[in-house]
């Protein structure tokens, strides 16, 4: 699932920029050691819960489900209350092989573990579950160590989608059903397979138009973390579990062997079913192992993001913010710093209705920036605008950036305020990429809109499938402040036409 062999040491050689945000505070919930760890209706106090959160849902009545690693369910009361002395955990079941997922279906809990998709229902209304029954199934589980399972998560036509990482190491069975696949459950609970060519496909979420994304983590075959848009039929990055195409449910049969040792462009010329991720996360610029995503439907309470999907980070213990467009049909768009500075690795994201965001957090032993080994923090926004590039839109000659705040004008059609270059990967079967064919796109005009929220920049030198890598370091709001980040990566997947 995360890049188990990274080291602190390893860290300190190419520390990443930390994304600070002036307009976002960071507030403790439970973090490993905290005193709210002990208050709970049958906990024994002091003893704590180990809140290495896999999974969260709200339920109707208020209260947040916290699926834990190791096998628990804990139900949050009063996970909004400022005051810790409102809030009060329960255990709801246990029993669990490694769950990392939850959704709140009608009356009762799914819940995904390596095993199946259960369902927990409270029939008696005391509190805990007291029904567990199978609610989906059909893939192979192995000994293991990676083969985890995750989700579900609901798109916008109610289906339930799980997906599946590739075994890894000892006792790996990838040759069986459905390694480093994705797919729906059916109404009768069996796994339908619909994609095809991942690694570790921790977060899945839909956008507000009800399509399912998925984030992965960069590793053998994948150059950098990609977001994919799911779909049925489609091939990703990753071969490792192409095997289950021989079967005879498979939505997918490759039409040529997957191509090696070539830059990415040129693997998805070959390959026909190949579709490109909607978004790369640069490796270190962006963060190293991409957890969890969840869209902004805050209706302003968030900040100016509405729409967009907020992207957890593990290993910098750090989340971003992704834009995206459709462009002759398909999904891309740009990735920009937000916040950092939490307290662990984050595998969870999740909005609650008072337009904050909390964040599941476990380090779990893996190497994570966050020095606490498991919590849950919540994210707000102070009611500040911050001046910030809110969109990164493509254009036939270049893009247009769209501000949260006027720009300065001089500062924004001064061609010296910006820094472009474009660059692939190397498609392999290494783990991760360099970043390769690398160059430099010129900025020949900047163009201001009259209400100074929108600047149009006339670029040259751009390539269909390159990820163009954008510094405004010298744009200025019209009050004289500089970005909070100045950074954006748009995956230009497709040049417009028009």
């Amino acid at each position: 699932m995360i890049r188990w062999a990274l080291l602190f040491i390893v860290f300190a050689s190419a520390l990443p920029a930390l994304a600070k945000n002036s307009a976002y505070e960071i507030a403790d919930i439970m973090t490993a050691d905290s005193p709210t760890a002990s208050r709970s209706k049958d906990w024994k106090p002091g003893s704590g819960i180990p809140l290495e959160v896999g999974g969260m849902d709200w339920l109707p009545d208020g209260r947040l489900a916290l699926v834990i690693r190791k096998g628990e369910v804990w139900m949050l009361e009063g996970a909004l209350a400022d005051s810790p002395s409102k809030r009060v955990f329960k255990q709801f079941a246990a029993g669990l092989h490694e769950p990392l997922g939850a959704l709140w279906d009608k009356d009762s809990l799914l819940v995904t573990q390596r095993t199946e998709m259960t369902r927990l229902r409270d029939s008696d209304g005391d509190g805990i579950a007291d029904e567990y029954s199978t609610a989906g199934r059909g893939w192979n589980v192995s000994g293991a160590y990676h083969g985890y399972a995750y989700g579900p998560k609901r798109d916008g036509k109610g289906q339930h989608w799980v997906t599946l990482n590739v075994d890894m190491g000892d006792h790996s069975a990838n040759e069986k059903p459905w390694r480093g696949w994705g797919g729906i459950i059916s109404e009768t609970g069996e796994f339908v397979p619909m994609v095809a060519g991942m690694r570790s496909p921790c977060g899945l979420g839909a956008n507000l138009e009800g399509d399912m994304f998925c984030v992965d983590q960069q590793g053998t075959w994948i150059p950098a973390t990609p977001i994919y848009h799911m779909r049925k039929g489609t091939f990703f990055l990753n071969p490792e579990g192409i095997a289950s195409q021989n079967r005879e449910d498979s939505p997918l049969k490759l039409s040529a062997p997957v191509p090696s040792k070539v830059a990415y462009p040129d693997a998805l010329r070959a390959l026909p079913e190949m579709r490109p991720p909607a978004v790369w996360l640069p490796y270190n610029k962006m963060g190293r192992s991409g957890t969890d995503l969840a869209v902004c439907n805050a209706g302003g309470k968030f900040g100016p993001f509405d729409g967009q999907l907020f992207v957890a980070e593990f290993t910098d213990a750090k989340i971003g913010r992704v834009f995206l467009e459709k462009v002759g049909g398909e999904y891309q768009g740009a990735t920009f710093p937000f916040l950092s500075g939490f307290a662990s690795g984050i595998v969870r994201l999740l909005f609650a209705q008072d337009g904050s965001l909390m964040v599941g957090m476990t380090s779990r032993g893996w190497s994570s920036l966050g020095t606490k080994s498991y919590g849950l923090q919540r994210v707000r926004w102070k009611g500040e605008v911050p001046f910030a590039i809110r969109e990164m839109r493509a254009l036939p000659d270049g893009f247009e950036l769209s501000f949260t705040r006027p720009v300065d004008v001089a500062s924004a059609t001064d061609l010296k305020s910006y820094r472009m270059t474009n660059y692939t990967y190397l498609y392999s079967s290494a783990y991760g990429s360099d970043e390769i064919e690398t160059a430099t796109n010129h900025i020949i005009a900047a163009v201001v809109s009259e209400d100074r929220l929108r600047t149009r920049l006339k670029v040259e030198g751009l390539r269909a499938s390159y990820v163009h890598e954008l510094h405004a370091d010298g744009l200025k709001s019209e009050a004289g402040e500089p970005l909070d980040h100045s950074d954006a990566y748009y995956t230009l997947n497709k040049i417009p036409l028009k």
